[in-house]
């Protein structure tokens, strides 16, 4: 079997009404059923029905939520449940975004809460995980990502776990026009996927998407997705311009062909 490529374009806060139509309707109007990278667009909360109800009828696209609670319904006022998202038609939901981390102090426990919610109502997790610049310094990288992933995912069984999408972000990297070197994306990618393996076994580590996310461009997607433990991007700056994050899909669609190929 071979693993998902995925492209996902996180929108962040971002983007008016017609303007983000504007947007999904370009980038599915684009991306067709023939493609063989999976794209996932990521609205804002207030934009998520319509651009559902905007790519229905294409197989290629899907749409995740950027957040969700860690609460089933309930007196949270201002939250959004994975039930809302799910009864709604969204497919993924990101968890644990840097910007969560850093600006709303989300740590791994509440968001292993929030990946039992998603998972509870079918939704895909893109569980993020990554390392500031002053943990990459003092050579902490690999120690913080354990820490990510064996807190907020390693509660699930193996079935639950192969639900789930992950993303490597540097937060250095994260809208800084900053990029981990190939090298060091794979090194990291190959260090994630090793702790799958660990835990859950050769078959599902080998069948489980991991994204790099750190200021992806259509000048570094080639080389970045040439790794070989890199399966796609979360892509933020980027992905609000259709024409720069079609450019992406598609140096992702070349080194499917060109890896199937051998």
């Amino acid at each position: 079997m071979i693993r998902k490529k995925i492209i996902a374009g996180n929108w962040k806060m971002n983007l008016t009404y017609a303007e983000a139509m504007a947007l999904a309707d370009a980038v599915a109007g684009t991306v067709q059923g023939e493609q063989k990278t999976d794209v996932i667009l990521a609205p804002s909360y207030i934009y998520l029905h319509d651009v559902v109800n905007l790519i229905q009828n294409n197989p290629a696209v899907s749409v995740a939520s950027q957040n969700c609670a860690d609460k089933n319904p309930g007196a949270y006022t201002g939250e959004v449940s994975s039930s809302m998202l799910a009864s709604i038609g969204v497919d993924y939901v990101i968890i644990g975004h840097s910007e969560r981390r850093n600006y709303f102090h989300e740590e791994n426990n509440l968001l292993a809460e929030k990946v039992k919610r998603a998972i509870e109502h079918k939704l895909l997790p893109i569980y993020c995980c990554g390392e500031t610049q002053s943990e990459r310094n003092a050579s902490k990288q690999m120690e913080i990502v354990k820490e990510q992933i064996e807190t907020g995912l390693f509660h699930l069984n193996n079935v639950e776990i192969r639900e789930c999408v992950l993303a490597y972000e540097p937060v250095w990297a994260i809208g800084t026009g900053v990029n981990a070197s190939p090298e060091q994306a794979q090194e990291m990618h190959q260090f994630i996927r090793d702790l799958i393996r660990k835990k859950y076994g050769e078959e599902t580590a080998d069948n489980i998407s991991i994204l790099y996310g750190g200021s992806v461009t259509p000048k570094n997607a080639h080389e970045l997705f040439s790794c070989t433990d890199v399966d796609g991007g979360l892509v933020g700056g980027a992905s609000l311009k259709a024409e720069e994050f079609l450019k992406i899909v598609e140096a992702m669609e070349k080194i499917f062909l060109s890896n199937k190929e051998e």
